[in-house]
């Protein structure tokens, strides 16, 4: 699994870390909105520069966030993780939820601290959103997965402006009883000339108290 990019300092993608952002090639679907699109079909590979990194970081770094693309279309991605975490670092997990069996895994092998899961719309509506027909059905069994809590994990949606309220309660009842559910605010992409508009602040904060009815603990970011 190659890493195409990385960020060397964050503190605010891995809750309560101090965290390097290691962005990986390829994903399986293909989000109109999406601000990471030009990582798509990037050949660049800094996965050496990246690790080397990693090394003269110990004691000053907490942990790693993994993200794409989406990483769990690599099938070596524990390999890659179990490396990172011998090093010493705890790991965060960003993904969109196509692939249960290797979430599954990764958290029976205790190779993620955290996960951070992108739910894009409601079942019925998800493929028009991401473009893609490809293992929208398995995003419920990750839900699933996630909701037996062996893993610290929250689940986020960037409030685009084809999502109505009636997708917002749509998606918060899939995961009701959630430990944590956040609603981005969409941000137009500079890349996309007739972007539609986002909704209004007070439109989205009226959806996170309609969510908070499923999950409590639901907040606008």
């Amino acid at each position: 699994m190659k890493i195409i990019k990385f960020i060397k300092n964050s503190m605010i993608d891995f809750p309560r870390h101090i965290a390097c952002v290691a962005f990986t090639y390829g994903c399986n679907w293909n989000c109109w909105y999406c601000h990471n699109a030009d990582l798509l079909h990037e050949q660049v590979d800094l996965t050496d520069e990246f690790f080397t990194f990693l090394e003269n970081r110990r004691g000053w770094l907490d942990g790693v966030v993994i993200c794409g693309g989406e990483p769990t279309i690599h099938s070596d991605l524990p390999i890659t993780i179990r490396k990172i975490k011998e090093m010493g670092f705890d790991v965060k997990l960003d993904t969109n939820g196509t692939n249960p069996e290797m979430l599954e895994n990764l958290i029976v092998d205790k190779l993620i601290d955290y996960v951070a899961m992108d739910i894009k719309a409601p079942q019925e509506k998800l493929s028009s959103i991401v473009k893609s027909n490809n293992k929208i059905d398995e995003v419920q069994k990750s839900i699933n997965i996630l909701l037996q809590n062996r893993v610290e994990y929250e689940f986020r949606t960037t409030v685009t402006p084809d999502l109505t309220e009636t997708d917002i309660v749509k998606m918060a009842q899939s995961i009701s009883g959630a430990e944590k559910y956040i609603l981005q605010v969409y941000n137009k992409p500079a890349f996309l000339e007739n972007a539609p508009e986002p909704h209004k602040i007070e439109t989205i904060q009226h959806f996170v108290e309609i969510a908070k009815k499923y999950v409590p603990a639901t907040i606008l970011r």
